[in-house]
């Protein structure tokens, strides 16, 4: 079983600034596109940011450009999520993906694997 494994999450206030990592397992994961994507309670989960395998390609939801950046260490197998300037509209439950296909943003399928997610509360 695949298991892609989310830290990073918590408790901020509006302005504040949380890094999310993803840890994803052996060296054929470091072929895959990985990304975030989130779900605040009540709605439809949500692209925020990819890259590719190389790292070499990134994408982002409108919402978070300027503010979240994506990044992965193949070295290190992982992928991690610098946000700052955080609003209470990003609270979500954040998921780490990753696919085959070497390309996650939009416009890609759904994501092969995830994680099991990690909270983000912003409080106003």
């Amino acid at each position: 079983q695949v298991q892609l494994v989310e830290s990073g999450g918590g408790l901020v206030q509006a302005g504040g600034s949380l890094r999310l990592s993803c840890v994803y397992p052996g060296r054929t994961f470091r072929w895959y596109g990985m990304g975030w994507f989130r779900q605040a309670p009540g709605k439809e989960r949500e692209f925020v940011a990819a890259i590719s395998w190389s790292g070499d390609r990134t994408d982002y939801a409108d919402s978070v450009k300027g503010r979240f950046t994506i990044s992965r260490d193949n070295a290190e197998n992982t992928v991690n999520l610098q946000m700052i300037n955080l609003k209470p509209e990003d609270t979500a439950q954040y998921y780490c993906a990753a696919d085959p296909s070497g390309w996650t943003g939009q416009g890609a399928g759904v994501p092969l694997y995830w994680g099991q997610g990690t909270l983000v509360t912003v409080s106003s």
